[in-house]
């Protein structure tokens, strides 16, 4: 019996995710792994009901990418089924148990995904003791985001409260799928639409654009696999609670403060005075989409000139203005800038900018589950898309900072 198929057009981002795909196949830079430490009696046949039932809700976690006339298409099957595979470590050694864990996260970060055959959600759970486990999770990045990992980790435990009692799903039905976004950008993006926001990029990104050459331990090579590490770091609550209050006398947001530092200190380590940075954003600008899962963030890029060597507030009223438009300007996918811009291309680094920069703000709902205890697992890609990358959280107890950095041009950023 043949299995019913759907196809619809790709979204601006998938489009490009695809094309990458088809110059490195083997590539893992865009997987996406998450791990969550579970502790208690979990119920493996409620936990597979779970997964199963968000699958069906998702038509994301169904599809698939081939080619028609040579263009990117979504190949969404009627249905999947799902299996969650256990791994049973709970008579091995701790020290033994810790090296096989990191072995797994390891193998299932960098295992890369066929976008035209393969379920592009794969999950293992590794059993630690009698009620101590591992649950991962590795998507590709063409039907996942970070937004979508709240509304997964909310779907799962909502679901999986309700099946450990016996009743049904209390999750409401969804009223668009991601095709349907897929379809309603490419309608949108035409006409003077897409003028407006053309002319107001080819503005920001007038004349050359430069290549941030940072201070790095070897030479840029012609190509890279963006291999990659991450270091962490932490500010402390009375320092970034001074960062806010600088923010708030400038009338800025902690976004632009921290992006306007970050600059300041690009600027010292390069002395270049033209200085792009790229950031992601959920764009999730619209609340039928809020509670989707899918690859909906798109990245702006922010162009700020520091040759003349403003003052701090002068820069951040710079990097105001900068943000406040591109945020104006956000429905115009990083794709389809990269397209009309035709920057000079390379296998060594990423178009239009090398350098990111994000405050995580994606709500994440509260890990709770009845009879069970639930705790991130901190898991490192080994892989960086971009030669430097900074990501700061907002927690309470202050300010979190984690820089990852391409392996192939840093040993390691220390004295940063």
């Amino acid at each position: 019996m043949t299995e019913e198929l759907f196809v619809f057009p790709t979204s601006f981002a998938q489009q490009r995710l695809w094309f990458l795909h088809q110059l490195e196949p083997n590539s893992p830079v865009y997987n996406m792994t998450y791990g969550l430490r579970i502790g208690g009696n979990l119920r493996g046949e409620v936990l597979q009901q779970a997964f199963a039932t968000i699958i069906n809700r998702h038509e994301i976690l169904r599809t698939n990418f081939t080619s028609v006339d040579g263009s990117p298409v979504q190949v969404i099957a009627k249905s999947r089924a799902i299996v969650i595979p256990a791994i049973d470590l709970s008579e091995w050694s701790e020290a033994d148990r810790t090296v096989e864990v990191q072995r797994v996260i390891t193998q299932e970060a960098e295992y890369p995904f066929d976008l035209a055959h393969d379920p592009l959600l794969r999950v293992t759970l590794l059993r630690l003791g009698e009620q101590e486990y591992v649950l991962l999770l590795t998507l590709h990045h063409i039907i996942f985001d970070g937004w979508s990992l709240g509304v997964f980790i909310q779907e799962l435990t909502a679901l999986y409260k309700a099946f450990s009692t016996g009743t049904s799903s209390p999750l409401p039905e969804l009223p668009i799928q991601y095709a349907d976004y897929a379809i309603w950008q490419r309608q949108l993006l035409q006409g003077m639409v897409l003028k407006t926001h053309l002319d107001y990029w080819k503005q920001q990104l007038a004349g050359a654009l430069p290549v941030l050459e940072l201070p790095t331990d070897r030479p840029r090579s012609a190509f890279s696999n963006f291999p990659g590490a991450t270091q962490s770091f932490s500010l402390s609550f009375d320092l970034s609670q001074a960062l806010k209050q600088i923010g708030q006398q400038a009338g800025v947001t902690l976004f632009m403060t921290l992006l306007a530092a970050f600059k300041t200190l690009l600027y010292r380590y390069t002395g270049e005075g033209d200085i792009i940075v790229g950031s992601p954003t959920a764009n999730r600008n619209r609340p039928e989409i809020e509670g989707l899962i899918g690859f909906f963030v798109n990245t702006l890029v922010l162009r700020t000139y520091l040759g003349d060597n403003p003052s701090f507030r002068q820069l951040l009223l710079r990097v105001k203005e900068v943000t406040s438009g591109a945020f104006d300007h956000q429905d115009l996918p990083f794709e389809k800038l990269v397209e009309e811009m035709q920057p000079e291309r390379s296998l060594s680094h990423t178009p239009l900018f090398q350098v990111m920069f994000v405050l995580q703000n994606a709500p994440m709902p509260p890990l709770e589950l009845p009879e069970l205890t639930l705790s991130p697992l901190m898991i490192d890609s080994k892989t960086a898309k971009v030669d430097l990358s900074l990501s700061i959280t907002d927690t309470q107890q202050g300010l979190i900072g984690n820089l990852e950095y391409n392996t192939d041009l840093f040993l390691s950023l220390i004295h940063i």
